[in-house]
C-alpha cells in the first residue's frame, strides 16, 4: 500500500491506494480536482461541499451516459466503482469537516 498526498482545490488529502493503482488514483484525483474547479470558475455554485456534491453529480450523469440501460455492469467494475465513490465519499467528507 501507498501513501499519496494530493491536492483537490487547494485542499490537502492523504489517500492510501495499492501501488499497482497510484498512477490511476493520480488520473483520478487530477480529474475530480478539474470538475470541481470549473464549478467553482463557473462562479454559480459556493462552498467546497456543494462544489463537490455537484462534481459528483455530473461525473455520474457521465458515467451514465456512457452506459447502455440493457447491458448489466461487470462485477469487477461494480467493485471498481464502489471504491471510487467511497473515495470521492472521503474527500467530500474531508473538505466538508475542513
Amino acid at each position: 500500500m501507498s501513501q499519496l498526498d494530493v491536492s483537490i482545490m487547494g485542499q490537502n488529502y492523504r489517500l492510501s491506494c495499492r501501488d499497482e493503482e497510484e498512477g490511476k488514483l493520480l488520473q483520478a484525483v487530477a480529474y475530480v480536482d478539474g470538475q470541481m474547479r470549473t464549478i467553482r470558475e463557473s462562479g454559480k455554485i459556493r462552498g467546497t461541499d456543494r462544489i463537490a456534491v455537484m462534481a459528483c453529480i455530473s461525473m455520474a450523469a457521465e458515467l451514465l451516459k456512457h452506459k447502455s440501460p440493457d447491458a448489466p455492469i461487470p462485477e469487477g467494475a461494480l467493485t471498481e466503482l464502489r471504491e471510487k465513490i467511497e473515495s470521492m465519499t472521503r474527500t467530500i467528507d474531508s473538505a466538508i469537516e475542513a
